[in-house]
């Protein structure tokens, strides 16, 4: 069974840091592009960041970028999203997902807000 359980999200002031993790299973994590999604209040889920399968190119949304890093681990199945700079329009429920791959997880709740 196909699995992505994210964590680390909480509250952060503006201009905080918070680090996300994405731990999967079910498959052969080290074979596939990885990417990143957030979903607002009232909004429709959108695209943040994609890794490739070994790490070596990385994708960005506009919105996020310069401020967002995303890395993996592939020796733990886990890919990583630090979030820097951290704005109240970043607030979301994010989430982590191979493409074609099972469903989406309960994703990891980030607040901005002073």
């Amino acid at each position: 069974q196909v699995l992505f359980v994210e964590s680390g999200g909480g509250l952060v002031q503006p201009g905080g840091s918070l680090r996300l993790s994405c731990a999967a299973s079910g498959f052969t994590f080290n074979q596939y592009y990885i990417d990143w999604y957030r979903q607002a209040p009232g909004k429709e889920r959108e695209w943040v960041a994609g890794i490739t399968s070994r790490g070596i190119h990385t994708n960005y949304a506009d919105s996020v970028k310069g401020r967002f890093t995303i890395s993996r681990d592939n020796a733990k199945n886990t890919v990583f999203l630090q979030m820097n700079s951290l704005k109240p329009e970043d607030t979301a429920v994010y989430y982590c997902k191979a493409s074609g791959l099972g469903s989406w997880g309960q994703g990891t709740q980030v607040t901005v807000s002073s």
